[in-house]
């Protein structure tokens, strides 16, 4: 699992993922919103360690994880 996390290949199939899904025009817009609003928003919006973006990365990315496995349950694209 820790392994799978911290894998290049992971991450980039879910990239992937996010992308073709953020473009389908079978994902709603709401539902895109509900993944793009938070995560910039946690990007511009001033956070606990300012100048070090690692922490919004990581939040970044577990979003993406959640939205493309979350899309794709809901919507039935694979």
């Amino acid at each position: 699992m820790i392994r799978r996390l911290l894998s290049y290949k992971h991450w980039s199939t879910v990239a992937r993922r996010v992308y073709r899904l953020l473009v389908s025009k079978d994902v709603p817009a709401g539902e895109k919103l509900l993944f793009g609003v938070p995560v910039l928003l946690y990007w511009v919006l001033p956070d606990a360690m300012p100048f070090l973006p690692l922490d919004d990365i990581a939040v970044t990315m577990i979003a993406m994880n959640y939205f493309a496995g979350r899309a794709e349950r809901k919507f039935g694209i694979r």
